[in-house]
């Protein structure tokens, strides 16, 4: 299903699609004698956002920003928040030290504590953890949460395994006409496309054809199914197999990646040689930071551009006039108690601090109309958030959907922002504004 984040958007309205995998993986745990009161949980839409972070021993769900530090009001066991004085007891403040985090691809191993949902697939996962956690706790039954979180994890597998989700695709995506207007566009402009996936071949058709249309194969020099990514991308074991459109495997070695063949596995380092295709000049989407688009940048050079839906939601609620408002007051608020708390009478202190008071009324606010629970998907407050650091490490440039390139001509160029350091003074345009503290102005942007 990653594949298709990537080319297209899922079919309207996205939360069905998420509750019948919420239900599917509910049904799967009962295979280790769960209870069967379990069966009354229902997927919460907008309950929980991705990049959240599991505590696997604590059983405790929580959203965590760039520099480890727990945003408080944002930690919940099963379904309910957890006070935040419990939570400064139980980490010893809101740090959660770098050997605890989750490791380089977001996973709870290797003492590793934390687990971290960086797909868009795992939003049932985290709604079934919070679930079980639930249940548990209202029925006063003791469990170790370890194996909880490995139970859960296992029925997922095994619905992957099963190929349960592969079974209807068209219920779960829609028609991509302007998905098939970009690779269009990239095809004859001369671009040499390739896709690498996860999924079987037949899945792969299924969709390919109901998104793009029957010609799919015809836009693409070379297509390589079963990747096991990120395996793929560090392995140099396992060789390109080629398989047929009826799944049968060919035994021969393989001396050239051709266009309107199939191939299994392999690595990329193969993939480089038969190829050529090497370094900047390659620009690669993926819909998962730390699986698709983390070793292709790090290791080899290549460009990234990450597939990120909730960006769709999230501009659009930073385009309200409730959020504007928000905002800009909450930045000219923080000003004027960065600017008057050096006065130290009596009078002035008051004020400061009945400013510090509504300032943090607002932050609360400010998060509660992106998500009552977790907020913003690339904000802890001030902060970004743990996934927004790790996205710009790992992607060159982010969009809601590979339509968004219909936008551009193929000459344009990205370039970032430029953002004043903190030692720098905000002395260009978009930074400055014509009130007397020189605090940052927002302006309202359209965005299509």
């Amino acid at each position: 299903m990653s594949l298709f984040v990537t080319l297209t958007t899922p079919r309207p309205p996205f939360d069905s699609t998420l509750a019948i995998f919420f239900q599917i993986e509910r049904d799967s745990i009962y295979t280790v004698s769960y209870p069967e009161g379990l069966r009354e949980y229902e997927y919460i839409p907008n309950f929980v956002v991705r990049g959240l972070h599991y505590d696997v021993q604590k059983a405790l769900l929580m959203k965590i920003d760039a520099f480890h530090y727990i945003q408080l009001g944002t930690v919940y066991r099963g379904l309910h928040p957890v006070p935040d004085k419990e939570v400064i007891a139980m980490y010893d403040g809101c740090h959660v030290p770098l050997e605890n985090m989750s490791d380089f691809y977001g996973k709870s191993s290797h003492g590793h504590t934390m687990k971290q949902f960086m797909d868009i697939f795992s939003l049932p996962e985290m709604n079934l953890l919070c679930s079980v956690n639930d249940y548990f706790m209202k029925h006063n039954i003791d469990y170790e949460p370890v194996h909880l979180y490995k139970d859960v994890k296992e029925a997922i597998g095994d619905v992957h395994v099963k190929g349960i989700m592969y079974r209807a695709v068209e219920n779960y995506i829609s028609y991509g006409e302007q998905t098939h207007a970009v690779l269009k566009k990239l095809y004859e402009d001369g671009k040499k496309m390739f896709l690498i996936t996860n999924s079987p071949f037949d899945f792969v058709d299924r969709g390919m054809n109901y998104i793009v249309g029957k010609d799919w194969r015809d836009l693409f020099d070379i297509v390589i199914v079963q990747a096991d990514k990120p395996g793929f991308f560090n392995d140099r074991r396992k060789p390109f197999r080629r398989v047929t459109d009826k799944g049968v495997l060919h035994w021969d070695r393989i001396h050239k990646l051709e266009k309107g063949k199939i191939y299994k596995q392999g690595n990329l380092y193969e993939f480089l040689r038969l190829t050529g295709w090497r370094g900047s000049k390659v620009l690669y989407f993926g819909d998962h930071i730390y699986s698709d688009l983390a070793d292709l940048t790090l290791k080899h050079g290549w460009r990234t551009g990450a597939i990120i839906p909730e960006l769709r939601k999230e501009i659009k609620i930073m385009n309200t006039e409730e959020c504007v408002h928000l905002m800009t007051w909450l930045q000219g608020l923080t000003g004027l108690i960065e600017h008057m708390q050096v006065h130290r009478d009596p009078a002035s202190q008051a004020v400061v601090q009945e400013w510090i008071e509504e300032r943090e009324a607002m932050r609360s606010q400010t998060k509660d109309i992106f998500n009552g629970q977790f907020g913003s998907l690339f904000r802890t407050y001030h902060n970004p958030t743990y996934f927004s650091r790790r996205l710009s490490r790992f992607a060159d440039i982010y969009m809601a959907s590979l339509s968004c390139l219909l936008n551009y001509d193929f000459q344009h160029t990205f370039f970032p922002r430029r953002t004043p350091l903190q030692h720098e003074s905000p002395f260009w345009p978009e930074q400055t504004s014509a009130g007397a503290l020189k605090m940052p102005f927002i302006p309202l942007q359209n965005h299509n």
